[in-house]
């Protein structure tokens, strides 16, 4: 080999090594990058029948890739629901054994017309922020709960509003197409929204944007851009 085909060589294998060395750089940078990452809790929120169950489904249907999360209660299965679809229906004895568990993140008890109903979300391996994002619904007390257990950082709140008689309009209609209508815990958590979803409450949860669902198509919309913004920052 001459001096020059020497040369000619190293100098090839340089490039070579250098090449390797930015190709296992960038795949560091990417690891590091996929570790450090964090996923976001996208949480749609509302008073009742203010529209967030249909939202909720067309939002999933836009992005299935958002994981859901199936909360549990111990009120009674409505009129078309399903077990593991919209919760995990269950009795006070089960919650019980999951809060001596201490799987229980956050647990919210009604005092109904018709006894006590509990609301709970449980730490049972459906959330990994790690890998993944996730579209969850609930209320505002459920909210700051998820925010105090997983960080304020996970979770994007999606408030949704809409006028208080076209709401109860739409509470009315749904009632009426129950089996059982049960107006007066209709009236009961009409009235207990006020309180819950109160202004001053909202701010100190950081809680400043709303979106109007005076149309279903539009307000889903502009909810799903709110997340498309949110899913692309995390990337």
């Amino acid at each position: 080999m001459t001096w020059n085909s020497e040369m000619a060589w190293k100098n090839g294998r340089l490039l070579e090594e250098q090449k390797l060395r930015k190709l296992q750089g960038i795949q560091r940078s990417q690891k590091v990058q996929e570790e450090n990452r964090m996923g976001k809790i996208f949480y749609l929120m509302g008073k009742s029948a203010s529209g967030k169950d249909s939202i909720y489904k067309k939002l999933h249907s836009l992005y299935p890739q958002l994981q859901t999360l199936v909360l549990y209660t111990t009120r009674p299965m409505r009129d078309g629901e399903q077990e593991g679809v919209e919760y995990h229906f269950i009795d006070g004895l089960h919650l019980e054994s999951l809060q001596r568990d201490g799987k229980v993140i956050e647990v919210r008890t009604y005092q109904t017309v018709y006894g006590p109903w509990s609301y709970a979300t449980v730490d049972d391996g459906q959330i990994d922020l790690v890998k993944k994002d996730y579209l969850v619904i609930g209320t505002l007390d459920s909210y700051e709960k998820l925010r105090n257990y997983y960080g304020k950082e996970a979770l994007i709140p999606l408030y949704i509003t809409v006028d208080d008689g076209v709401r109860l309009e739409r509470a009315l209609l749904r009632e009426r197409q129950q089996k059982e209508p049960k107006y007066a815990e209709l009236c009961r958590r009409f009235l207990a929204d006020e309180a819950d979803f109160a202004p001053e409450r909202l701010a100190a949860l950081g809680v400043k944007e709303a979106f109007e669902n005076q149309d279903l198509e539009s307000c889903v919309e502009q909810v799903a851009a709110r997340i498309w913004k949110d899913m692309v920052k995390c990337d």
